[in-house]
């Protein structure tokens, strides 16, 4: 499973990148207002620190202006990935944009049938948003399942990137459906390394430790 970033807080995902837990990164425009950055200086950043994609969002809500902005998102590096909604207009971009050789993550899935849509129009990324989903008393990881099946039944190539991912459940409930993906806050991908029998067992250990009156340094 791969591992994005959900954030553009840069010295954030330089601390993970550092540890080999950074495949790629997500941002969105509520993310680019949080950092307080320019979302073109700060994605030219955070493209440059990590190898694997980097989706940088449209703000248009036409076509037309989704791929023109697509357009200029992507010459910012070769990992950019053009993240566009998944409206009628934002299906017609992702054709455009992947059509000329350009990754799409299409963002915003609720359905399987959006899902289903996005592959046929070329995206790389699919994102649902269990999160949002577990919200209105839904389970989001039924349509982490549903999409997963029904991209196998046909094979399509599209990436499921289960996004809104906030607890270290949905990261393991998603890995054990099959998401190719998963973006997660900082706080979540390092939550992932907790759990209480750990921090007793060395509590234990470092007790007896003690006891020894050794030393390794």
């Amino acid at each position: 499973m791969k591992f994005f970033v959900d954030t553009a807080e840069t010295d954030q995902i330089a601390e993970l990148n550092d540890l080999g837990m950074v495949d790629g990164v997500t941002t969105n425009p509520s993310l680019i207002l949080k950092s307080g950055r320019d979302i073109l200086e700060v994605t030219k950043e955070i493209a440059e620190m990590v190898a694997g994609p980097v989706s940088a969002e449209v703000v248009a809500l036409t076509a037309d202006e989704m791929i023109a902005e697509g357009r200029k998102l992507a010459k910012i590096a070769d990992n950019i990935a053009v993240k566009v909604p998944l409206t009628w207009d934002g299906l017609k971009a992702c054709k455009v944009l992947s059509g000329e050789g350009n990754m799409v993550n299409v963002t915003l899935c609720f359905s399987a049938n959006q899902a289903l849509l996005a592959a046929k129009a070329g995206a790389t990324f699919i994102s649902p948003f269990i999160g949002r989903l577990d919200d209105i008393n839904l389970d989001g990881m039924d349509l982490i399942a549903d999409i997963r099946t029904i991209y196998d039944n046909y094979g399509f190539e599209t990436q499921i990137l289960a996004a809104s991912i906030r607890s270290v459940n949905h990261a393991y409930q998603a890995a054990m459906i099959g998401a190719d993906v998963m973006t997660a806050p900082p706080a979540v991908i390092k939550k992932m390394a907790e759990h209480p029998l750990t921090d007793a067992g060395l509590e234990t250990f470092m007790a007896d430790w003690a006891k020894t009156g050794q030393q390794i340094l």
